[in-house]
């Protein structure tokens, strides 16, 4: 299985690579963000590692490339900045997973395998919700005619809750079902929910993404008189 590694610190660049091909992966390494999309436009990655800050450019403007081009690559991103605005930044930019440096290998160990995991079972089935059409298969999202483009992670946050439209699911479920870890950080949820309520909800009267207070989230059709005419 390839991985892109794209990091320009090359003792941290040695130490991810020599560990991850021990653990079963082929992971190949660039320093330059334009030497990544190179590599990358050729396809057949299963995952990218990616470091925030580069010598050409920064690691969220490759992402955002990576999206605008459709390519549906996971993508974590290694970076030493780690407020709330930077992780919501790298999420709004197509990013799937942040892990703040310095971190221990077993942990970016586990994410990768995490991510590349993450494959869904639930294929072949078109859900609508309103203006809202989640392809499956395809892992398309569109809502009112108007494509959406969400990372893997929030793809897999939004299928979470739009399979079980109409019933609450806790912060506990969410953070199983798509972290695969209930012991994630406190306000991990609440990132990824206020980033897909800006993309999928946006300025949309009918809002379809809503807080159940003490509870968790849920997503409910619109009634009739909430439908825009």
């Amino acid at each position: 299985m390839r991985l892109l590694l794209v990091e320009d610190e090359p003792d941290l660049a040695a130490v991810v690579q020599s560990g991850l091909t021990q653990s079963g992966y082929s992971v190949e390494w660039v320093e330059r963000g334009s030497d990544a999309l190179e590599r990358l436009s050729g396809g057949g990655y299963a995952l990218v590692l990616l470091d925030v800050m580069l010598p050409d450019t920064n690691g969220w403007r490759v992402c955002e490339t990576l999206r605008r081009r459709r390519d549906p690559v996971p993508v974590l991103m290694l970076t030493a900045r780690d407020s709330v605005e930077d992780r919501v930044h790298g999420l709004e930019s197509g990013a799937d997973d942040y892990l703040p440096k310095p971190f221990d290998f077993r942990e970016l160990r586990a994410r990768v395998r995490a991510l590349l995991r993450r494959e869904r079972t639930n294929k072949g089935r078109v859900i609508e919700i309103g203006d809202l059409v989640i392809d499956t298969e395809r892992r398309q999202v569109r809502r009112a005619n108007r494509e959406i483009s969400l990372s893997q992670r929030e793809y897999t946050l939004l299928e979470a809750l739009a399979v079980r439209e109409g019933t609450t699911v806790s912060r506990e479920m969410i953070l199983e079902r798509v972290w695969e870890d209930t012991d994630a950080a406190s306000n991990t949820v609440e990132v990824y929910i206020s980033s897909l309520r800006r993309k999928v909800d946006g300025d949309s009267e009918v809002k379809l993404i809503r807080t159940v207070h003490g509870q968790g989230y849920r997503m409910d059709r619109p009634l009739p008189q909430e439908t825009p005419q």
